[in-house]
């Protein structure tokens, strides 16, 4: 499948393009015009674009869209209401216009019912408002919700749904993993899944 993955050069990104080509899909590498690429496999498709300001066709021809993308820890809420929010909407927009297959969406624990006493609560109560955006859409899709996130590649071993540990870590390899699975796994399909790494 041709995949869209928007954040491609960052932590999750890259190792989500990794895991989507040792799958044999055809990912796009959607990325920034300043974003350093070469980190990315050999051969992979690149697609210029910015978030901020996303072109009508940036959907065009791909069967699926992943957003592994996110405006990191340090910047400030406009910045974050720009990529984590209205960016992540219009890209929704962009690929229900292009009629693609499958959306799937990394989001983050707590996105669900936002904590206004939280340090997150900005970049929460946007993921917030992309998630509920996507699944009014009417796409196809999958929001992933991992807990605390690490820098580790992980085992593979994860533990999905309502039995998750709200405490526990996600491993950014695990949390691709989910992310490429996402792509065809029918049980996934149209739901919400809250992630955490057990290996």
């Amino acid at each position: 499948m041709k995949i869209l993955v928007a954040g491609s050069t960052g932590n999750t990104g890259l190792r989500l393009t990794r895991q989507l080509c040792a799958a044999g899909h055809e990912p796009i590498a959607m990325h920034r015009a300043s974003s350093d690429t070469t980190d990315l496999p050999e051969g992979v498709t690149m697609r210029e674009a910015d978030l901020t300001d996303l072109d009508e066709d940036v959907c065009a021809g791909v069967d699926v869209v992943i957003f592994a993308a996110g405006s990191g820890g340090d910047t400030d809420k406009e910045m974050t209401r720009k990529v984590d929010r209205d960016g992540a909407k219009k890209l929704v927009d962009r690929a229900k216009q292009a009629e693609v297959q499958h959306f799937v969406m990394l989001s983050s624990v707590g996105a669900g019912d936002p904590d206004p006493n939280s340090d997150l609560y900005n970049y929460l109560k946007a993921k917030h408002e992309a998630d509920e955006h996507l699944m009014a859409s009417g796409l196809s899709y999958t929001i992933v919700r991992p807990v605390a996130l690490t820098e580790e590649d992980g085992t593979r071993e994860v533990r999905l749904g309502d039995d998750v540990d709200m405490k526990g870590e996600a491993a950014r390899g695990d949390v691709a993993a989910v992310l490429a699975r996402a792509v065809s796994d029918e049980t996934l399909r149209n739901k919400v899944v809250l992630m955490e790494s057990i290996g």
